[in-house]
């Protein structure tokens, strides 16, 4: 029954992620040819779905929704391979629902905040979605490592991810999550959807560069 409910926090984690944050991307027509206030409004709007799914969630499944998250922590053996699948499942499926809602509410034609390669380049945009992804989940380890610091870990993973879209929305729209560039592109088609894997395999690869990065930095400080 555990594993249940924090399955289904997960799914209710990525539901609002996808439906509030790339519905913003999508309702405010945030891309890369636009740098103005959309990049703003948008990276605060992924960055505000963390920080109240942390503390509403977060007590119960961690707040991952995000594989590549849950991949940084079962590479840290702090999660089974059961609870990882588990969690992947219901983060895809969770994206994917919320990405049919707003195609209800705004349009199937709204773009749904979908993920785009970088200048044409595959290389390109691999290499900036890893290092985003880097950046993401290595703070996320570094806030998680302390006890203490549970009472500011959702403001400190919020803003982070706010960082990273602020810089990375201009060269991909910025992923850093399988689970949420799946469920747009899906329901984008086209390119986007020919394109994903892209932005599944750089933000899991990110995730197992962080985890493995902060075992060699905190053991070392041990």
């Amino acid at each position: 029954m555990q594993s249940i409910k924090k399955y289904l926090a997960e799914f209710i984690g990525t539901f609002v992620l996808v439906l509030f944050a790339c519905g913003t991307a999508a309702v405010v027509g945030c891309s890369g040819a636009s740098p103005d206030a959309a990049y703003l409004l948008t990276a605060l709007a992924f960055g505000l779905v963390i920080v109240a799914m942390a503390y509403s969630i977060g007590n119960i499944s961690g707040c991952h929704i995000n594989p590549a998250v849950s991949i940084a922590m079962l590479v840290s053996k702090k999660m089974s391979v059961k609870d990882f699948i588990g969690y992947v499942i219901a983060q895809c499926a969770g994206g994917i629902a919320g990405a049919a809602i707003l195609g209800v509410l705004a349009g199937w034609d709204c773009g749904f905040g979908a993920n785009g390669l970088y200048d044409g380049s595959i290389a390109k945009s691999l290499l900036i979605e890893v290092i985003l992804t880097f950046v993401f989940v290595l703070a996320i380890l570094g806030v998680t490592s302390k006890t203490e610091n549970s009472h500011v870990s959702g403001l400190v993973i919020g803003l982070t991810l706010t960082l990273v879209h602020i810089f990375g929305i201009y060269f991909t729209g910025t992923s850093v999550n399988p689970a949420r560039s799946l469920a747009s592109a899906i329901f984008a088609g086209g390119d986007a959807l020919a394109n994903v894997w892209v932005f599944i395999v750089a933000p899991l690869v990110g995730g197992v560069l962080a985890a493995l990065v902060w075992k060699f930095l905190s053991s070392e400080k041990e």
